[in-house]
């Protein structure tokens, strides 16, 4: 057989073949990172863990702060005004001893109730934004974010509500869940392993 016909190959000689690596196509190494995968969603496993860098327990906590302050310091204001309203609305009968309102407690008690109703609508929607975006408020400032432990995606605002409620969960006994990231190797809390969530650096 000759190769007279490739005006490249002069000499009669085979072609040469590109070299052949290892797992490779056409002399290229493998891809690295690409689809999601159970446990890695970053492509570079790391100590049993693969994806984006997780959160260490101090980031966690700051973010839970400026959440709660978030809710608190409005709610926090209507309480201390309609309290304070209430108060001032009842005065001791001298005759009898027993307080009396002089009128203006109904609408101290409406607006204690109104923070109420403040406090319950931001935690819901600091859920709501955990659960569509990864981060709340206080996630945001503090560069984190939770996510699926298994896909890398957002777990959506019904599963943060869920993950919110089994933090109760987590102070049970002694508040030992919220401190398990401190020593757990995928840095998470009890509610984070029942519903299969991390949080990593954003």
């Amino acid at each position: 057989m000759t190769y007279g016909n490739d005006p490249y190959n002069q000499g009669g000689y085979p072609p040469q073949q590109p070299p052949q690596q290892p797992g490779g196509q056409g002399g290229y190494p493998p891809p690295q990172g690409g689809q999601y995968g159970p446990g890695q969603y970053g492509g570079q496993p790391s100590g049993g863990y693969g994806g984006p860098e997780l959160a260490h327990w101090g980031l966690r906590v700051g973010a839970y702060l400026i959440d709660a302050l978030v809710i608190g310091i409005p709610s926090g204001i209507l309480y201390t005004i309609g309290g304070s309203m209430t108060a001032s609305s009842l005065e001791v009968d001298p005759d009898t001893g027993q307080l009396t309102s002089t009128g203006g407690s109904g609408i101290g008690v409406v607006i204690y109730f109104l923070g109420l109703v403040v406090a319950l609508g931001l935690t819901l929607w600091l859920k709501y934004r955990e659960g569509t975006t990864g981060q709340t408020v206080g996630k945001k400032v503090l560069g984190i974010k939770t996510v699926k432990e298994e896909t890398g995606e957002y777990i959506g605002f019904g599963m943060a509500f869920v993950r919110y409620l089994c933090h109760i969960i987590d102070g049970l006994p002694c508040y030992i869940g919220f401190l398990w990231p401190l020593w757990d190797a995928k840095r998470q809390t009890f509610a984070d392993k029942i519903v299969g969530t991390v949080v990593v650096r954003a």
